[in-house]
């Protein structure tokens, strides 16, 4: 019979303990109200390092626990769930669905891979480039689980050579998983859903400061900052783990056998991708459409529900009744995801009305910490804790605090937060950081340390990109 860890046991009774612990303290820490909150952000954020129940339900514990203890009515709570950026993100969601369910995922993958060329180190870029692409648009989750399986009958056809298994091949096999793992996390940085916390931290600036960061502006940061962690990755990997004189033509055998399995082209696929295409050009050219239509008013958000819509109900043969996608289908939505989305709002929102990030705003004012050590400091944190807990909870607790910083700094809040939220996707150290790290683990050809070594460095380049960033790239962008 199978134990349940003794983290979660404790964590499960030691949140609502604490809760409890803080209310009733004879004295108060700020003022009845802040010390509610901040009890209740213990208590979630207690749950969520454990996860002693799934991190969604945690998201739930805002809609109880603020109207109970007059925090903010439920009406106010529930409005943070029901966010724009949540539906942009279900959007998102919608879309990655189509993808996967007519395979158009696996064959834009294929494709990359075969352009890129079919010698060891191009293999690994190859390989890199397609998680990456996928992990801007489906989830990083999503697209390791696509990539590994192709990966794996490369890699066998090395294992079963007439040399064996030799350390060449070894490290060919770790550079490609480890590539798969470490371009779908960073590849994800490049849009607004290509990863939840770029969503969090944009729901937190609409509701919070009303500054709107369209799907453009953030891709004009984040694709050159993905694009250079992917390269750096890819250059790490083949020093560390040097394939020098192997050689194997078969791989571009089992590439083009992957391929023709596809078979050509279909039209639902066609579809698809006419939609896919459709819904990025008007998130790209948005400004340019609303100022020739001023009163369409385009939002992200409506773009992204239009594209979702559009799969349900543009018929692919209206005879039969035969639609690209069906309500059955979501069924593999990640719901919880978009209750998380709400949870962390509804915090931020919180800690906000109750008066703790102007208390940080007013300490960090009267410090004497310089602006650069403090935003090292505040990436450095958010990149070492994300190795420990889900990045999108991370993301959600410590944004509007990093926002408050910002304000006592007396910096715009942008310059500060998007390094930290950055930061929150580069978890390269361990296989429980992230689902990819995890999921490439499980194949059997790295070991904790394989990934901790490559992870640290890679951690450390990529702190030192963020701080470059910071001070150099984003002043000039926003």
């Amino acid at each position: 019979m199978k134990h349940h860890p003794l983290s979660k046991r404790l964590g499960l009774f030691l949140g609502p303990i604490l809760f409890i612990t803080i209310q009733l303290l004879p004295f108060e820490l700020i003022s009845p109200q802040a010390d509610t909150v901040i009890a209740i952000a213990i208590w979630m954020v207690l749950w969520w390092i454990t996860e002693a129940v799934s991190i969604s339900v945690t998201s739930l514990l805002p809609l109880l626990l603020f109207p109970l203890f007059k925090v903010m009515p439920i009406a106010d709570v529930g409005a943070n769930y029901g966010s724009p950026i949540v539906f942009l993100f279900f959007g998102g969601f919608v879309l990655a669905l189509a993808l996967e369910k007519v395979n158009l995922h696996k064959r834009i993958a294929l494709t990359i891979i075969k352009i890129t060329g079919t010698t060891p180190n191009k293999v690994i870029l190859g390989f890199m480039l397609a998680t990456a692409f996928m992990s801007m648009w489906i989830s990083n989750t999503a697209s390791t689980v696509v990539m590994l399986p192709i990966a794996m009958s490369v890699i066998n056809l090395l294992i079963d050579d007439k040399d064996g298994f030799t350390k060449k091949d070894q490290n060919f096999a770790l550079s490609v998983m480890l590539g798969i793992a470490f371009s779908a996390n960073a590849g994800g940085i490049a849009t607004v859903i290509g990863t939840p916390p770029n969503s969090v931290l944009i729901g937190l600036l609409e509701n919070e400061y009303n500054i709107e960061i369209s799907f453009v502006n953030w891709m004009i940061i984040g694709v050159p900052f993905s694009a250079a962690l992917i390269a750096i990755i890819y250059f790490v990997l083949i020093k560390l783990f040097p394939n020098k004189g192997l050689v194997f033509d078969a791989s571009k055998t089992v590439i083009e056998d992957e391929l023709s399995q596809l078979g050509k082209i279909n039209s639902k696929e066609k579809q698809v991708l006419w939609t896919f295409a459709v819904i990025v050009s008007l998130w790209v050219f948005r400004s340019i459409i609303n100022s020739i239509f001023p009163q369409l008013g385009l939002t992200d958000t409506m773009i992204s529900i239009l594209g979702a819509i559009a799969l349900f109900a543009i018929p692919h043969n209206l005879k039969k009744g035969d639609f690209i996608l069906e309500w059955k289908d979501t069924h593999k939505l990640a719901w919880g995801i978009l209750i998380l989305f709400g949870g962390g709002l509804a915090l931020a929102k919180g800690m906000s009305s109750s008066g703790i990030v102007d208390i940080v705003a007013n300490t960090i004012s009267n410090s004497d910490i310089s602006v650069l050590v403090t935003a090292s400091l505040l990436i450095i944190l958010m990149l070492f804790m994300t190795e420990l807990m889900s990045n999108v909870a991370l993301t959600a607790v410590l944004a509007p605090v990093v926002a408050g910083i910002a304000i006592g700094l007396e910096i715009p809040i942008l310059y500060l937060l998007i390094p930290v939220t950055m930061a929150s996707s580069c978890a390269f150290m361990l296989p429980m950081a992230t689902p990819p790290n995890a999921i490439v683990f499980a194949s059997g050809f790295i070991k904790v340390h394989q990934m901790a070594k490559v992870g640290i460095l890679l951690n450390c380049i990529a702190i030192a990109l963020l701080i470059l960033m910071f001070q150099f790239v984003i002043p000039l962008i926003f």
